[in-house]
């Protein structure tokens, strides 16, 4: 497969944003999908997504269009940075007005990181079922992935996956910007599942934080949480050694230890005695972790996969339950082999 040079990036949040730029910087001309014209118009008139980026100017080689249509003309490959409660949505939005003859059978690279309520999905499997895209087109990014970090242009690795090896390479060139280094993994499965479930095990410990407790406390939970992902990464067939690396562990600790998370920051407001919509209006961006717990619960008692950080974060977002009962219950579990 020749190196990709024209990609449209579907999604102009904080995400899909900034990682048009590591794309751009990487040498590809890009073009983003943005929902609202007026974000597309600013993205191509001014180089600045203001609402999620505020000041910092994208390179001259990124453009937007809220077309969908027009993102995907002449495109050698798709990236996706929906949400992954709306990707369904969007996608057979997309196929029933704009698209009527389909995607365009292209490589697409997921960076929407989440499990799909109500079906238990995995972001490769609704692309899969709900945008008609070939499994062995899709792959998926995962790692320490902070974005505002990224923008800055600071050094940081990722995991690039697909189920054919023979993909994840030339995934891996899309993202040849000089600050992100990009290693190739056969295991979408595990990278899907470690960046899904690390945002819920990051409320967790953002909560913890937020409650008082030390760094006894949040480095407890993280090491669990780490045990959690595995686990149900391995009942679905994935590689533990997964989620010793970057897109597991690697994601896991930025993810709960930076308040550049907005899963963290979720849970630090959880922590200080806020309701879930108060957190969501504080943060102001989507966290991921809140609808993606109650499906990781899902799968996980589908599977008969013990996660009990997963099941205390549902019982706070869900229903209602004190964050300080449930974190203190957390640890005071009874005595069994670790």
């Amino acid at each position: 497969m020749s190196t990709v040079r024209r990609l449209a990036v579907l999604g102009a949040g904080s995400w899909g944003t900034t990682f048009a730029q590591v794309l751009a910087d990487g040498g590809s001309e890009v073009t983003v999908w943005a929902r609202r014209e007026e974000v597309a118009a600013e993205i191509r008139d001014t180089s600045r997504n203001r609402r999620y980026l505020g000041e910092h100017q994208l390179p001259a080689s990124v453009t937007a269009t809220s077309r969908i249509a027009e993102a995907l003309d002449g495109a050698e490959g798709v990236v996706i940075a929906v949400p992954a409660q709306s990707l369904r949505e969007t996608l057979t939005a997309w196929l029933a007005e704009d698209l009527p003859r389909g995607l365009p059978d292209l490589p697409v690279l997921s960076l929407t990181k989440g499990i799909e309520r109500g079906t238990d999905a995995r972001i490769s499997e609704v692309l899969r079922d709900a945008g008609g895209v070939r499994p062995e087109l899709i792959g998926a990014l995962s790692g320490p992935n902070l974005s505002a970090e990224i923008l800055e242009r600071r050094p940081c690795g990722s995991v690039v996956a697909a189920a054919d090896p023979e993909l994840a390479a030339p995934f891996a060139t899309w993202c040849g910007a000089p600050y992100l280094r990009a290693y190739t993994s056969s295991d979408l499965i595990g990278v899907e599942i470690a960046g899904s479930v690390k945002n819920v095990i990051a409320i967790a410990v953002g909560a913890a934080s937020g409650l008082g407790h030390g760094h006894n406390t949040t480095a407890s939970l993280i090491t669990r949480g780490l045990a959690e992902m595995t686990r149900l990464g391995a009942a679905l067939g994935a590689d533990p050694a997964t989620f010793a690396g970057l897109a597991g562990m690697g994601d896991l600790v930025a993810t709960c230890a930076s308040p550049l998370s907005r899963n963290h920051r979720m849970g630090l407001a959880l922590g200080r005695g806020l309701g879930v919509e108060e957190a969501r209006a504080e943060i102001g961006q989507t966290a991921e972790g809140v609808a993606t717990a109650r499906a990781v619960a899902g799968l996980a008692a589908r599977l008969g996969v013990d996660m009990p950080i997963t099941a205390a974060v549902v019982d706070v977002v869900d229903h209602g339950a004190r964050i300080e009962d449930v974190t203190t219950a957390l640890l005071s579990r009874s005595v069994r082999p670790e």
